[in-house]
């Protein structure tokens, strides 16, 4: 049987360093777009930042992405559409929080509406 003896200071080194990946920081994604692109908007930055609109926009794009896999063509162009134009309200709102957050909380009434709607089988 062989056994492998560290060095003390070896040990210590990989223990810090494992230590050192714990706690350092992973990038931030959102879902609908790369926090780390550099010509972000304003909006885009504070949604990166706070981590609670980064859930709501990660809850948003994949309750969207979801919902549109299951309907109909026509309604799924008309589900984009209205993306597309609740899109231009939520970057109208440039870097103001409340503004972000109030945009994303109505944009998930919708959705949930729609999903609401859609027909089931019985």
């Amino acid at each position: 049987m062989m056994t492998i003896r560290l060095s003390h200071t070896f040990a210590a080194g990989a223990l810090a360093l494992s230590s050192l990946t714990l706690v350092a920081p992973a990038p931030a994604f959102a879902a609908s777009f790369d926090c780390q692109q550099p010509d972000l908007s304003g909006g885009e930055k504070v949604i990166c930042e706070d981590r609670s609109l980064n859930d709501l926009d990660v809850k948003m794009v994949t309750t969207f992405d979801i919902l549109t896999s299951l309907m109909a063509m026509g309604n799924r162009d008309q589900l984009k559409d209205e993306q597309l134009a609740w899109l231009k309200k939520r970057q109208a709102c440039e870097a103001d929080v409340a503004c972000i957050r109030a945009a994303y909380e109505e944009r998930m009434k919708q959705l949930e509406d729609a999903t609401k709607s859609l027909i089931r089988p019985i």
